[in-house]
Order: C-alpha cells, then sequence, then structure tokens
C-alpha cells in the first residue's frame, strides 16, 4: 500500500520519519523501539499520512498536543485536494473516525485537543466524572438522547425535544445557550422537574443567566461546566452530590441531593452552542440546616 508519512513537531515544525531532523526532535539518534509511534503517543507529535493518494490519516495523543503542532497539522488539512480523513487518536485506548469533510475534521481536532476541564472543589458540590461510555453500560433512561447527539454529530434540530416526550425525558430536561462572543450560559428551556429553581417559577427563568438563580453559589459552579462543554465540544456524564437551597431566602434549609447528569453539546447555524442537561435523581433528598464541613462529610453522609 503507497504511504507518503509526515510528522508535525510540538513546536510546529514538519519532518520525514528515519531523518536526522526527526531524530533530533525525538531525542534520540539510535532508537531501538518505533520512534514514530513513541513520538506521537508521548511526546505530542501529530503524523500524518497520505494513503494510496485518496485518504489522509491523522495520528495522535490529544492530550500532549501542543497548539503550534494542532495548527500545523490543520493548516495542512485545509490545503488537501482530497476529501476523505481518517482520525486515529489515543486516550486509554485507540480509537478511529472517519470524515469527507476537511472542516469537520479540523474542527474535531481542535475538540479532541481542548483543554481537559478541572472542576472547581467546594465543600457543597462534588462531581465524579463517569466515561461517557459507562451511560450505555448502565442503561440509563437518557441513553437515547446520547445515541441522537452521536447520529446526529452534534447539530442541533427540531427533532430533539419530541424526542425527550417520547421517552418521558422533558420534565428532566433543560437547554443552555452558550454564544462565542458572550460566554455566560442562558436558559433557553426548562424542563419542570428543576425544583430548585422555584417550583412553578422555572419558566420565569428562560432567557437569565445560569449563574442568577436562587441558590447562587450552586449557578455559579455549575455554569463553569456548561461553558467548559460547549468550548471543547466533548459530553459529560457526572455523578453529582450537592446541597441546594431551593428558595433565595437567607437562612433557608438546604437539601443533599445526587444525581446523574448527560451534558451535550449542540452546533447550530448561529453559532451559538446549545448544551442539553438531562438529570437523573438518585438518592432521597434529606433536609439539613447547614452543609457539612468538608467534602469528605458529603461522603460519608452518601455511605450511610
Amino acid at each position: 500500500m503507497k504511504r507518503l508519512t509526515t510528522l508535525v513537531t510540538p513546536d510546529g515544525n514538519w519532518v520525514f520519519p528515519n531523518t536526522d531532523e526527526f531524530f533530533a526532535a525525538l531525542g534520540d539518534h539510535t532508537p531501538d523501539y518505533d520512534g514514530e509511534a513513541f513520538a506521537v503517543k508521548n511526546l505530542g507529535f501529530i503524523k500524518l499520512q497520505v494513503i494510496q493518494d485518496s485518504l489522509i490519516e491523522i495520528e495522535l495523543h490529544p492530550r500532549n498536543v501542543e497548539l503550534p503542532a494542532l495548527l500545523a497539522a490543520q493548516q495542512q488539512l485545509l490545503s488537501s485536494t482530497l476529501n476523505l480523513f481518517r482520525i486515529k487518536y489515543f486516550d486509554t485506548t485507540w480509537h478511529s473516525e472517519i470524515s469527507s469533510s476537511a472542516e469537520h475534521t479540523i474542527e474535531r481536532l481542535s475538540e479532541l485537543c481542548a483543554p481537559v476541564y478541572t472542576a472547581p472543589q467546594t465543600n457543597r458540590f462534588i462531581v465524579e466524572k463517569q466515561q461517557f461510555g459507562k451511560l450505555f453500560e448502565d442503561g440509563s433512561e437518557m441513553v437515547p438522547l446520547a445515541q441522537k447527539w452521536r447520529a446526529s454529530f452534534g447539530v442541533f434540530d427540531s427533532s430533539i425535544i419530541p424526542l425527550a416526550v417520547r421517552h418521558q425525558l422533558l420534565s428532566r430536561l433543560m437547554i443552555v445557550g452558550v454564544k462565542p462572543r458572550d460566554p455566560e450560559p442562558v436558559f433557553r428551556f426548562l424542563g419542570e422537574g428543576h425544583r430548585w429553581l422555584g417550583g412553578d417559577r422555572h419558566h420565569s427563568f428562560v432567557g437569565q443567566k445560569i449563574a442568577d438563580q436562587p441558590d447562587r453559589e450552586y449557578g455559579e459552579w455549575v455554569a463553569e461546566f456548561y461553558k467548559a462543554v460547549a468550548t471543547n465540544g466533548q459530553p459529560r456524564y457526572d455523578l453529582v452530590t450537592a446541597w441546594l437551597r431551593y428558595e433565595d431566602e437567607a437562612g433557608s434549609p438546604q437539601r443533599l441531593v445526587q444525581y446523574q447528569r448527560l451534558l451535550l453539546p449542540w452546533k447550530t447555524p448561529s453559532g451559538e452552542v446549545l448544551v442539553t442537561l438531562c438529570s437523573e435523581k438518585l438518592d432521597k433528598e434529606v433536609t439539613c440546616s447547614a452543609a457539612p464541613r468538608s467534602s469528605s462529610s458529603i461522603k460519608l453522609v452518601r455511605s450511610s
């Protein structure tokens, strides 16, 4: 099979394999191992192969890729006359995706290489990130939304609300908008099941910022997740344990709730990213006059 292979180094320079330039970038002039694989998996190189003059294969380990290397690879794809692309990327195992669009491939590379979001630490709220694939293994009621997101390549359309109705998810559905030039997440739709937003008053929050809800500390905390999902274009499947204040009153009781949530980012023609939330409550609520002083206290309550 005819292949033309080039690699882009972390600082954005192109080198051919098994050349002095490549070995210098590798830092080893006499490797007794697969230097190309090592460079891609461990050093942040991106490998491009043109196969049979019909397919460009891009191989990378997204978490190790630096911005100069990403931009160089994307520029190369943009100038290509081919129209078939395969991305091979590594996280804990190798994955493969194929596309017939250079623009989509470039966008997908940006999503894969987006910085990993680190959840803010707080005594009142704990998030435990789950593998997205676990959603399907768990047989969650939220699977239809995840399947729709995959099948539509994350493009929002008018069938999503009817889908939620059909699978009895509408009351637990929330749609949040994040605009490119105004990244503060805004409520676009709220199902009636989100009772901490004021019971029957939840519709009044449509158009308002996520942060501006009765429990402002919770609103500011959760808003960061919507920003991150909208920016990196990747779904989140989380287990959340939180002490929530249901009414905007000083000294009001807080309730311990535990739920699993699915956050999905959807593209729109306007450039606004719509992030859907669907949640599934796991534990009964417990009313308490004060939140625990540490995150370990929450874990003890949850396990009791």
